[in-house]
């Protein structure tokens, strides 16, 4: 699947987000998308090859600098995520706006629009991962290395918040196990642990007063769980680079947990051999276990889990959906999971 450049695109192929859905059907149509009026400057250019697989590519956050020449070239092909399940849902996509400007990432403040408004100084070049623990190949890989053997593709998963709301996303990026075969791990690496990025030059919930995390953010998974081929590294949607609010350059995407788990902006990896703490469960242990799995018959203290909150919604305007085991995943990871307690384990 070939996404062009956008001085490769003809006005005839730009079409809105609502058409991006249509995967089968190319529509010559054209139109913006704006946000506050100038906050997005682009638009939609919706591709199609050989009338098939409809691909669509958002504008970019204006938070995010523009990508370096490599980068580029890896977004010129990404396979189209298959109409089927598990890796497509065939739900209605979340717009870019809400995908975009409603997010949890405390280290840009606590409300739902910080992440996008104040994330403008946010950096993603140069960037490094360290690598460390039970790996044949530890060191510190800058993203070129890390990111130029990977073949990306979309997968259109959902996301569920603990917060009981949820979205349906197109991811750009590549399966996690991928990534971590290149380390080797060895037979202790029992479990996966990562780390965002802390930089209280361009994250200003940082130093906020009212922060109530122990910075950096800490999330872990399972060796079993990071290697099944559903854990994906996402380094895009909507077929163009993660905005900063969602985790640029590089985040972690768990469809069948909470999203908490889905660490954001990345820059250490640790396989170790036994459970690494994590800052949820470090902060409140009753209501946030390690295992985060969605499960509509363990609630939250603050929130019903049986029921979310799809989003867009309106003050007049609600769309309210049962919530499935796993996200809608148990035929792909409920196995991870034999002979656990998921009350007590959750």
């Amino acid at each position: 699947m070939l996404i062009k450049k956008p001085s490769d695109v003809k006005s005839s192929e730009i079409t809105p987000e609502n058409v991006y859905r249509k995967r089968r059907e190319f529509m010559k149509e054209t139109a913006a998308l704006a946000l506050g009026g100038s906050l997005f400057g682009g638009a939609l250019n919706a591709l199609a090859q050989n009338g098939d697989a409809l691909k669509g590519r958002a504008p970019e956050a204006l938070s995010l600098a523009a990508p370096a020449p490599w980068w580029e070239q890896k977004f010129a092909e990404v396979s189209p995520a298959p109409d089927q399940e598990p890796y497509f849902t065939g739900e209605t996509l979340t717009p870019y706006p809400d995908v975009t400007r409603y997010n949890n990432f405390y280290e840009f403040g606590m409300d739902k629009s910080d992440p996008s408004s104040r994330s403008e100084a946010f950096q993603t070049d140069p960037w490094s991962v360290e690598i460390s623990g039970e790996v044949a190949k530890p060191g510190t890989y800058n993203l070129e290395d890390l990111l130029g053997p990977m073949q990306l593709e979309e997968r259109v998963y959902r996301l569920r918040c603990v917060e009981a709301w949820s979205m349906v996303i197109p991811w750009i990026g590549f399966p996690l196990v991928d990534l971590i075969k290149r380390f080797e791990p060895n037979s202790k690496a029992k479990f996966v642990e990562f780390e965002t990025l802390v930089d209280p030059d361009t994250m200003p919930g940082v130093n906020s007063r009212f922060a109530i995390v122990d910075w950096p953010y800490r999330e872990g998974l399972r060796i079993d769980e990071a290697t099944h081929p559903l854990a994906f590294i996402a380094v895009g949607l909507y077929g163009s680079y993660l905005p900063a609010q969602n985790g640029a350059p590089m985040r972690l995407v768990v469809p069948w947990k909470y999203g908490f788990k889905s660490i954001k902006s990345i820059v250490r990896i640790n396989f170790r051999e036994t459970m690494p703490n994590t800052t949820w469960n470090d902060l409140q242990s009753n209501e946030y276990g390690f295992y985060a799995n969605v499960n509509p018959e363990v609630h939250h203290p603050r929130w019903r889990q049986d029921m979310e909150r799809r989003l867009p919604q309106t003050l007049f305007s609600r769309q309210y959906i049962e919530t499935r085991q796993f996200n809608g995943y148990a035929d792909q990871v409920a196995s991870l999971y034999s002979g656990m307690d998921l009350a007590v384990h959750y």
